[in-house]
């Protein structure tokens, strides 16, 4: 086991795991809250619970409101709210919301329940398979991996997160890239390296957050799982909804793993008497009604239309065939194309829409799980990516064929040993069952690009009544004395009156001076603007601290929102082709003064696009980093020169392996300092 410091006893309820290793007899098991309790030896405590999970009544919450939950738990008022709810119903998770107790508000002190529910003390244990055994992060590298390390440790630290879990960092293999197929592989050796056997009866959490985040660059540094929601007071991060959104499951699971993404939302409405179960042997997917335009971009199940309704919330059935991201051609062939609100006899005017059924998250059970391990131990090292939904659903139904083994359009890399291990892979899977709970009522949303965060943060209002996210969250902002368009939002900022604030930009975790003006939908992320300036329309601009040679340094990357930076040539003479800000790379680099050669690209010859450029100016200070950065993206827009001579400069994939956590931790804690101590003064005024 990697090793661990000792100086924080909260640091330490987060295991560290960067490579398997066997517990020695006698050791403990990190990343658990392994505390004194008269309930009995072995169970674990949740703190800041005051009620055992197995309370909570089953009645209908009618639409997808999270939100409220999370706020009348943090008032500590778990069973007003719940029966408040009737305005949500997010995976029936926020009727069990106690485990959100632990979320931000634990030290208040609780509200008198009614005498037929007395109060319990806090700190009492959950009942055994009430809340998850395991909550499992992936990480891609060493360096990421001590990044969310470092910040679960400070939400446990400040009672965000039930304590009653064993909170993992599993970072993938030095190495080829895995995929999250191959992550969960990972995963699935280092729970039995840690648990032996013990851990075919956990109920595990498995939230793949491996990537670098490309498409969202301000989520690169600190991770997607912790991305910042514009709601909650203080605000909610990715990790805390994903808990609270699947709350209700463990209650209702078999021993085995859920596999999540870090960067979906899916929300749910069902009926007073409907529940969610994964008791079922092989896989179990959730399935969600989408327009065939997402079917293209997601997993689309082939179900049997006489097997289902369409109606009512939740619909169990089974899969003819897993189609991976196919396109419409392929569903309409397949049979993969549902009509809902309509039948076949009608005319086309009369019809209901055409839809498929898209995939979110899967559970498999402890079977699969085995079998699974068996099949990694048996490969030893992999050296391909493998797509956990791809590659292991894909092989699932009655319908399934070897085909998509060959398929190789769908993969970022295309790897010698990724059709043998595919072909392996379906042998081994061929014949298990794919259980499909049918969500009629169901919406899936994806955060995992600059353009989807825009929308859904600022100018999607279903998502906004669903979950009630606020235009201003946690921030110090009077709309008396500096401007923000009612879809723009601000997270966790302080903005100094005079500023302002487009439509459609989205502002987090930042310092805004009084003399900025941010157009229309950009993104600023960790960031401190204090100059006279107009951040232009359609600007990604955001903030890291690194360091270099033992001291703190800073350094801003700024792009267009719609720059592609995974885009990448192989030649020099082809960089025309890459696009920063609208103008062609190398007409950038003349402006700047930055000459056009091999040691140009962090990556050498083999990467040579926007997130390997060696163009980012260090500096000392954070605001002198984001003056240089729009300097930069200034020169561009009105084509004249500004040096970037004398800066040492990075690209954004070695700023991100220089990164200093605790100080961007330290910042955004600056900032929330700050908000607390002006809101105290507005009351003081009042």
């Amino acid at each position: 086991m990697a090793q661990r410091h000792h100086q924080d006893p909260v640091e330490d309820q987060v295991a560290a795991v960067d490579a398997p290793h066997p517990i020695e007899p006698g050791q403990e098991l990190h990343g658990v809250a392994q505390l004194t309790s008269p309930c009995g030896a072995g169970q674990t405590i949740f703190g800041g619970f005051s009620d055992p999970l197995s309370q909570g009544s089953s009645f209908a919450m009618k639409t997808m409101r999270v939100m409220k939950a999370m706020k009348a738990v943090k008032a500590m008022r778990i069973m007003k709210a719940m029966k408040a709810m009737k305005a949500m119903k997010v995976m029936k998770a926020v009727k069990t919301m106690r485990a959100m107790k632990a979320m931000k508000a634990v030290l208040l002190p609780p509200r008198p329940r009614p005498e037929a529910e007395p109060p319990l003390p806090a700190g009492r244990a959950a009942l055994p398979g009430q809340f998850w055994d395991v909550v499992a992060v992936t990480a891609a590298d060493a360096e990421q991996g001590r990044a969310y390390r470092r910040q679960l440790a400070e939400k446990l630290r400040g009672k965000e997160l039930p304590l009653g879990a064993r909170y993992h960092v599993f970072v993938d293999p030095p190495g080829h890239k895995m995929g999250n197929g191959g992550s969960t592989l990972h995963v699935l050796q280092c729970l039995e390296d840690l648990y032996g056997d013990k851990w075919t009866s956990f109920i595990v959490l498995l939230i793949h957050s491996g990537g670098y985040s490309q498409r969202l660059p301000n989520a690169s540094a600190l991770g997607k799982i912790f991305t910042a929601l514009p709601f909650g007071d203080p605000v909610y991060q990715m990790l805390d909804l994903k808990l609270a959104m699947y709350i209700d499951f463990p209650a209702r699971m078999k021993p085995g793993v859920l596999v999540t993404c870090s960067d979906d939302i899916e929300l749910y409405s069902t009926g007073p008497t409907e529940t969610i179960t994964f008791d079922r042997p092989g896989f179990t997917a959730l399935a969600h009604p989408s327009d065939l335009t997402v079917g293209t971009t997601h997993g689309v199940f082939v179900l049997d239309p006489s097997s289902f309704s369409g109606e009512g919330g939740v619909e169990y059935t089974s899969c003819h065939r897993f189609l991976h991201k196919p396109d419409v051609e392929t569903m309409h062939r397949c049979g993969a194309v549902c009509l809902r609100g309509g039948s076949s006899q009608q005319s086309p005017s009369e019809r209901g829409w055409e839809c498929v059924y898209t995939d979110s998250i899967f559970y498999m059970d402890h079977g699969v799980a085995e079998q699974l391990l068996a099949f990694y131990k048996q490969m030893g090292t992999l050296c391909c990516e493998i797509d956990a939904y791809g590659d292991f659903l894909q092989a699932l139904g009655p319908g399934a064929t070897q085909d998509y083994t060959q398929h190789t359009g769908n993969v970022t890399k295309e790897e010698s040993q990724l059709v043998e291990v595919r072909q392996k892979l379906y042998s081994l899977l061929k014949g298990t069952p794919l259980n499909i709970i049918v969500l009629n009522n169901s919406k899936f949303y994806h955060i995992g690009t600059t353009q989807e965060y825009l929308f859904h943060f600022t100018s999607d209002s279903e998502l906004k009544f669903e979950l009630d996210l606020l235009p201003v969250a946690f921030s110090s902002f009077s709309e008396s004395t500096g401007s923000s368009d009612p879809s723009a939002t601000v997270i966790q900022s302080v903005l100094e009156p005079g500023c302002s604030v487009g439509p459609g930009s989205v502002v987090e975790y930042s310092r805004v001076g009084p003399e900025v003006s941010v157009g229309k939908n950009s993104i600023i992320s960790g960031s401190h603007i204090n100059l006279k300036v107009d951040v232009p329309s359609n600007c990604f601009l955001s903030s890291l601290s690194i360091r270099m040679s033992d001291q703190v340094k800073y350094i801003s990357m700024v792009f267009g929102v719609e720059d592609d930076l995974k885009r990448s040539v192989k030649s020099l003479s082809d960089l025309h082709s890459l696009r920063f800000f609208g103008a062609s790379l190398p007409e950038c680099l003349g402006r700047w003064g930055v000459q056009v050669s091999d040691q140009l690209f962090s990556s050498g010859s083999t990467r040579l696009g926007l997130w390997t450029a060696r163009i980012f100016p260090v500096c000392s200070t954070l605001i002198e980093s984001v003056e240089m950065s729009l300097k930069m993206l200034n020169s561009v827009q009105r084509a004249s020169a500004f040096t970037l001579n004398g800066f040492k400069l990075l690209s954004v994939e070695e700023m991100l392996a220089c990164k200093d956590v605790e100080d961007m931790l330290k910042f955004r804690k600056q900032i929330y300092d700050e908000i607390c101590l002006r809101r105290g003064k507005e009351k003081l005024d009042l």
